[in-house]
């Protein structure tokens, strides 16, 4: 639900990245359309092109599913279910106290793309260079973990990919997962795209959509491999922190702490829930306030 240009895309990359965080190939897809009344046919292919083209990036088969037009949603919704096979998997609650984390790519690549592709206007309104814009909305292509993921299966402990909420909330759930508390010792990386079209509208880096970053909890004898071989694959990655023992799992960076009974709103898609609202109040003449 939170993009309108490149739901296809993501419908398949944001669930396959569930399978692949488990170390598992993703391989069959079942996908759920549910279209608001009067959605085109070309809006429809044009959503299922999307679709075949992550499928062939990612080697996936879709091999079921749904589609249905209702008067009950004003915009595009998907539902996928994904599923793989394999002899082990890799579970979140893994990381371990002494356990080092990992972060692959960027922050907020997802929630950068989105943003530029979906309120492009409003960026160009805000003064955003439209090179900067255009570099954005390429980031949609990097949505995807399953290359690293599939790699990272051989050294990690837990993986987990940060969504909803951000690099804040997939920490969070990692440290809740694995009842530990994680200490942030670096900088989470973010792109200069990032920082320009996210800071035009005031939009938390570190708390808005992530797909396309991987989370690594690994003992500290496999990092240096793990780093290696992600980038000899051409995967940017970082150590950012470590977890240890404590009584109330905890996220801290610096001064700054958040335990795990938290819930980070995601900005993105507060501030796109906002507009939505926004528009319709506007299309039936109805106050409107943030």
């Amino acid at each position: 639900t939170g993009s309108i240009n490149d739901i296809g895309w993501l419908s398949i990359n944001v669930p396959a990245n569930d399978i692949a965080t488990r170390g598992i190939m993703p391989r069959w897809f079942v996908l759920t359309l549910i279209l608001p009344l009067g959605f085109s046919d070309e809006s429809l292919s044009r959503i299922m092109s999307q679709v075949w083209d992550a499928l062939s990036e990612i080697g996936g088969t879709l091999i079921g599913g749904h589609t249905e037009y209702s008067g009950e949603v004003r915009h595009p919704i998907t539902s996928t279910t994904v599923m793989g096979i394999g002899d082990f998997y890799i579970s979140t609650s893994g990381l371990r106290p002494g356990h080092l984390i990992v972060a692959t790519k960027f922050a907020a690549m997802e929630a950068t793309a989105i943003v530029a592709r979906d309120m492009e206007k409003e960026l160009i309104q805000r003064g955003v260079d439209p090179t900067i814009i255009s570099r954005a909305a390429a980031l949609i292509r990097k949505t995807s973990v399953v290359k690293e993921a599939l790699i990272a299966a051989k050294y990690a402990s837990s993986m987990h990919d940060p969504t909803e909420g951000g690099v804040i909330q997939g920490l969070i759930e990692m440290a809740s997962a694995s009842n530990t508390c994680i200490d942030m010792d670096g900088n989470i990386p973010v792109l200069e795209e990032t920082s320009g079209v996210l800071g035009a509208l005031g939009i938390d880096v570190y708390r808005s959509l992530s797909s396309g970053m991987l989370l690594i909890g690994a003992p500290p004898g496999s990092i240096d491999l793990l780093i290696n071989e992600l980038m000899m694959a051409s995967i940017p990655a970082k150590l950012i922190g470590k977890a240890r023992a404590c009584n109330k799992p905890s996220v801290n960076m610096g001064s700054y702490s958040i335990d795990a009974d938290s819930f980070v709103e995601d900005d993105l898609i507060r501030i796109m829930d906002y507009t939505k609202k926004l528009g319709h109040d506007k299309k039936n003449d109805k106050p409107s306030s943030f």
